[in-house]
């Protein structure tokens, strides 16, 4: 879990190494919209193993495992894309991996994990959270992996930080989905050490702002949660995540569902990209935005499970999910 020190420099480094032969560093792309606008530059992480960033936190976490403790078998809580990750190592580890989902999750989503080798465990949403909550894994056998508050699931996702900063060390602003806040974490905490002047602008649904509300009140607080955005639908920001989180972010933007489902469709037909509405989400926060509050800034493209369907119905304008 954390503890009250921020990660290092160094554990971004070697997280990096060590990735390296699982995950390929995502060039930056231009979004196409506007022909002649460079000013937002897209992260892929759709590309990577299991189509979501998620395979570099659960990735490095189960690596970093004892090795008789992850004999054990791991397990985590998700709403699919942190599942399919963990499912993913795990079979490449020749380990068992266990994932409660919401009983609402996506087929599409609790298909994969089971093709990944995962088993998926549904239950109703409320429990999902109390099992959190109360950290009731402490009475299972598996080795739990933590998706926002285990330290190398957060080190893990904070390579992407370093590659962005490799690649454009003038970045101004980086525009951030969260949810329990994992990933903002682990990039903001590398791309401020690297250039402590970057803007992390985190970006939250409207129908699931628990990230702009914990800032409003100064402390964590819960808050109801009703968005297609499913990938960040946690409706509470944890104690130990919130004072790292309220160090990092410069601010918050908060996203209307039409314009998730703009994004998605302008990343469909521009960029010949799937993107999942959780995956949208940075990019609807940065068409937002005019270039003078921005300046040079990049999106992180989160990930790409989107049932077809669902996807085509976004992409022709019908009525969504």
């Amino acid at each position: 879990m954390l503890n009250s020190s921020p990660p290092t420099l160094a554990e971004f480094q070697r997280a990096a190494t060590l990735l390296q032969e699982v995950v390929q560093p995502m060039p930056l792309v231009p979004l196409h919209r506007h022909q002649g606008d460079s000013s937002v530059l897209l992260k892929t992480e759709v590309y990577q193993p299991v189509h979501s960033f998620k395979i570099r936190g659960v990735w490095y976490a189960v690596a970093s495992l004892d090795r008789q403790r992850r004999q054990a078998g791991v397990s985590t809580v998700s709403a699919g894309n942190t599942a399919q990750a963990l499912a993913w190592a795990a079979h490449r580890f020749g380990v068992p991996a266990r994932s409660l989902m919401p009983d609402s999750a996506p087929a599409s989503k609790v298909q994969a994990v089971e093709a990944y080798g995962g088993e998926p465990v549904l239950v109703p949403v409320d429990e999902l959270f109390r099992y959190l909550r109360e950290q009731l894994w402490e009475q299972e056998p598996y080795a739990f992996i933590h998706p926002w508050t285990n330290r190398d699931v957060l080190i893990g996702h904070g390579t992407i930080g370093l590659e962005i900063h490799n690649e454009l060390p003038e970045v101004e602003t980086i525009f951030i989905p969260v949810g329990g806040g994992g990933l903002l974490g682990g990039v903001a905490s590398a791309l401020k050490s690297l250039r402590p002047q970057v803007r992390i602008i985190a970006v939250e649904p409207e129908g699931c702002p628990a990230l702009a509300r914990s800032l409003d009140a100064g402390r964590p607080v819960s808050v109801a949660c009703n968005t297609i955005c499913d990938g960040v639908a946690v409706p509470y920001i944890t104690e130990e995540m919130f004072p790292l989180l309220q160090r990092l972010v410069d601010r918050v933007a908060l996203v209307s569902e039409e314009d998730v489902r703009s994004a998605i469709r302008i990343l469909a037909v521009g960029n010949k990209m799937v993107a999942e509405p959780s995956g949208a989400l940075a990019t609807a926060a940065a068409l937002a935005l005019p270039h003078q509050e921005r300046g040079l800034s990049v999106c992180l493209v989160t990930g790409g499970n989107l049932n077809p369907a669902s996807f085509a119905d976004i992409v022709a304008g019908n009525d969504p999910l």
